[in-house]
């Protein structure tokens, strides 16, 4: 949805709701809230602007469209991101070196996204749309945050790029896995039909019927470190 041409929001419509002023911190916490409680299908300016109690048109000057808005709830998740390590002890240069700074930076993503699955589609999604140089400024910070810590490991341009882009593919499809939906009827008690699996053929998908219960079981964050782990040592082993 783009803003008519010719208008300046900003003046057509007050940015003053039932909570007060907005600003943009309020109206990504807002979406993000709203993405939470109904999925990325409900969002929409108009509806967040129900939500936050003004004209759909006085969001514009916090995004410009709603590609923009949906950048700013990736913002808003590398955001929380960004809390969650600056809460934690930084000692991993010290004592427990780039790996433990990598594992680090994958556990609180992990966290992040299991406390918003309805986001997650789009640190794909967008990633896809959008060039590296116009991507959030929190987002660069957290590429920069694991490029560092690569070089920082001794690791020239060439290997600090291929190790970077194995372990954002790894952890971004092992949250892609992680939270697939898997349960077809959740007011379904027996497990079997919980998750649908009659729907399968028993003649064409006889290995997938036998291992969907274990399919539907979360790796959790054990799983996330472990096939880390592995990655590293395949990549960099004992160079680093």
């Amino acid at each position: 949805m783009e803003k008519p041409s010719g208008t300046d929001p900003s003046r057509r419509a007050s940015d003053r709701g039932r909570y007060g002023r907005l600003s943009r911190e309020r109206v990504l916490a807002a979406a993000l809230e709203l993405v939470d409680r109904e999925g990325l299908s409900a969002l929409s300016m108009r509806r967040l602007g129900a939500e936050l109690g003004v004209e759909a048109m006085a969001l514009y000057r916090y995004a410009a469209s709603k590609d923009a808005l949906l950048d700013g709830l990736v913002e808003a998740l590398y955001l929380e991101l960004e809390g969650r390590l600056a809460a934690e002890p930084a000692t991993d240069a010290v004592e427990g070196g780039w790996r433990s700074g990598l594992h680090r930076i994958a556990r609180a993503t992990y966290e992040v996204c299991l406390a918003h699955p309805q986001a997650v589609p789009l640190l794909a999604t967008r990633m896809l749309a959008v060039p590296l140089a116009r991507r959030p400024l929190a987002v660069l910070r957290d590429h920069e945050r694991v490029l560092a810590l690569l070089r920082g490991a001794g690791l020239d341009e060439t290997r600090t790029s291929a190790v970077f882009r194995a372990y954002t593919a790894w952890l971004l499809g092992y949250l892609s896995v992680e939270l697939r939906p898997m349960v077809d009827n959740p007011d379904e008690t027996d497990p079997a039909f919980r998750m649908g699996l009659h729907r399968l053929s028993p003649q064409e998908l006889p290995t997938l019927r036998e291992t969907a219960a274990a399919l539907a079981e979360q790796g959790g964050p054990e799983g996330l470190a472990t096939g880390l782990d592995a990655l590293l040592d395949r990549l960099v082993g004992g160079e680093a």
